[in-house]
């Protein structure tokens, strides 16, 4: 079932994520929803607080990312295979350089800016099966579990840029809040009911 996703303004957004256990309600039926949900909006990412959940959930699906034609064959193949369930996930460490990427966000569409990440992270989570996982991930893949980690720990992406950019998506932001924009998939705003 496809679900409305929460838009910027919205208090869930902010929360950090509760731990869940195997006795979650109702969980194979959230995850499956989710991912209909992220698919529905040609997302690579949706974290539970965007489906207006604040738990310690969140999936990705990179292979959008595969159609790049600036990737070596093997990047491709990667990203292309690179569909998991990450629940109770704990970034243990960032490493390597800083690097932009131009980053979107669900529950903030029509706006995309450059955030500086770390290339590298070692992550500690379980699956929806509830086996617990250390994994080492890097690039375009690690780019996103940032992301949708991020979501689980109450921040943004729009956090992570400078001042003078905020000020100019200022109106940008105020519109998702009042529910001024349309995109092409099911949203809920904070100042109005959802479409």
């Amino acid at each position: 079932m496809i679900l409305p996703i929460v838009g910027y303004g919205d208090p869930v957004l902010r929360k950090v994520g509760a731990e869940i256990s195997p006795e979650y309600p109702n969980l194979s039926e959230l995850i499956a929803n989710m991912y209909d949900t992220m698919y529905n909006a040609y997302g690579v990412g949706l974290a539970a607080p965007q489906i207006g959940s604040a738990i310690r959930l969140f999936i990705v699906d990179t292979a959008p990312f595969a159609e790049s034609d600036d990737l070596s064959t093997e990047e491709i193949a990667q990203l292309k295979s690179f569909k998991k369930t990450f629940i109770n996930a704990k970034i243990l460490k960032e490493e390597g350089n800083e690097w932009a990427f131009n980053e979107g966000c669900l529950s903030i569409p029509e706006v995309r800016e450059d955030v500086f990440r770390k290339e590298r992270i070692t992550i500690e989570y379980v699956d929806e099966n509830f086996v617990k996982h250390t994994d080492v991930y890097d690039g375009l893949i690690a780019r996103v579990i940032q992301h949708e980690y991020d979501h689980i720990e109450g921040v943004l992406f729009t956090d992570k840029i400078s001042s003078l950019k905020k000020t100019l998506i200022k109106k940008r932001l105020q519109n998702i809040i009042d529910g001024k924009i349309f995109p092409d998939y099911r949203m809920k705003f904070f100042n109005k009911k959802g479409r």
